[in-house]
């Protein structure tokens, strides 16, 4: 888009994430272009929620992984407060889990942080010409899923959000009481979501369900 003058006019993008090296990478990579630029960052959702109204984005990077709060309960907050800004999410997370997750709940696109800076900007394009961005594999995973659910589905992938929250919690060493103060509920709530948990794992104990979550912690950080 081409201001009066005749210049690109740069479309605004906001980074939301709570490592430093990682937002000046994005930085460095969208200030390239000229196209667009970034008009702002936050290190947790908080901040972001205080500094995305005067910023103006177009579009919003999120983080899905905060370190004192939950990536995709930041999205539901900006998709009520900002539904007209467009949103990508960013995760070292297996897309088949939480691409479809995201989505759902109003992402304009999922991007694994291991893909390419070219992979970022070309969701980026995409996404402000007002277009979904997910990989190939995952287009074809929910196409597949469409109308149909399948039995042999991962355990994992039947959580729902707040239980996978909580899950994950877990296997980053985290007791239940520790969670419930972090995602602001009650030890009643967070036992709960342990409960129905265990009863999707088909684990009888915390014990294995702890050794389950550790498992998938590991395998998420390789």
């Amino acid at each position: 888009m081409a201001t009066p003058n005749g210049k690109t006019k740069k479309r605004r993008v906001f980074v939301v994430d709570d490592h430093p090296v990682v937002r000046d990478g994005l930085r460095g990579v969208i200030e390239q272009q000229p196209d667009l630029m970034v008009c702002g960052e936050a290190a947790e959702a908080a901040e972001a929620l205080a500094n995305i109204p005067s910023a103006s984005p177009d579009l919003v990077l999120v983080d899905l992984s905060l370190a004192h709060s939950s990536g995709l309960d930041l999205l539901k907050d900006l998709v009520i407060q900002h539904p007209g800004i467009a949103i990508i999410v960013l995760s070292m997370h297996d897309e088949m889990i939480y691409a479809d997750r995201v989505l759902r709940a109003g992402a304009r696109g999922y991007l694994m942080k291991a893909e390419s800076s070219q992979s970022l900007l070309t969701a980026i394009r995409r996404v402000l010409a007002g277009k979904v961005f997910v990989s190939d594999n995952v287009m074809t995973s929910i196409a597949a899923k469409l109308g149909k659910y399948k039995s042999d589905v991962a355990p994992v992938k039947r959580l729902s959000d707040r239980e996978l929250q909580v899950f994950e919690l877990m296997g980053q060493g985290m007791s239940t009481s520790d969670i419930a103060k972090q995602m602001h509920l009650s030890m009643k709530t967070v036992q709960a979501y342990v409960a129905r948990a265990k009863e999707k794992f088909g684990v009888p104990s915390l014990k294995e369900l702890l050794r389950e979550a550790f498992r998938w912690e590991d395998a998420s950080r390789k």
